[in-house]
């Protein structure tokens, strides 16, 4: 295959019909089938202005869009015959990117930081471990306390729980209790969301 760049030929083809072409006879991977990859032979046709076409032939809907310089896209590929529209397929795609985009920026994650503790923890190791989970929910995530019980400790589940509604006591100006202490296996947790997030 031979490219050059100057006289934009491509195998004895001008390069920008060649490449406007290819795009609209190719099927883009993703849900929405366009031009050729269309496998109805008939279809009810929808103008880009909105007019109904009727139905028509696979080959004269293609035949009518080319002449439009548009896309033959299904958008009712179950219903019989499927409906197709004739479209810009490339600025639809870039629209419905472009919606998603929106969407996403407004969509709000919230993350969920885990704190860690034990049944025996000590006084200044909980007060550094409360420090952190209040940093947390000032951020505006959400703290997941945990307690891991090792050996026998397992038998002292109420030791684990009074620690863990210290630590919901303690973090009440700033969190509201999402789920109160809960057993995971040798493990107990208690879920904590910023206030902020609860109004």
């Amino acid at each position: 295959m031979i490219f050059i760049k100057s006289s934009r030929i491509f195998c004895g083809v001008d390069f920008c019909k060649f490449s406007r072409l290819f795009w609209r006879w190719i099927t883009i991977a993703s849900d929405t089938i366009v031009n050729e990859g269309i496998r109805a032979r008939e279809v009810r046709l929808i103008a880009d202005n909105g007019d109904q076409l009727g139905i028509k032939t696979k080959s004269e809907a293609l035949q009518i869009a080319e002449e439009a310089n548009l896309d033959v896209v299904l958008v009712a590929p179950k219903a019989k015959p499927p409906v197709a529209r004739i479209m810009d397929y490339g600025k639809y795609r870039f629209e419905l990117q472009k919606k998603q985009r929106e969407a996403r920026k407004k969509q709000k994650v919230v993350s969920v930081k885990e704190v860690r503790l034990s049944p025996t923890i000590d006084t200044n190791d909980f007060n550094t471990k409360l420090k952190n989970a209040k940093k947390f929910l000032a951020k505006g995530e959400k703290v997941r306390v945990s307690i891991r019980f090792k050996g026998r400790a397992i038998t002292h589940k109420d030791i684990g729980r009074q620690v863990l509604n210290r630590m919901a006591a303690e973090t009440s100006e700033v969190a509201t209790v999402e789920q109160r202490p809960k057993m995971d296996g040798r493990s107990m947790f208690l879920m904590l969301a910023p206030i902020a997030e609860q109004k």
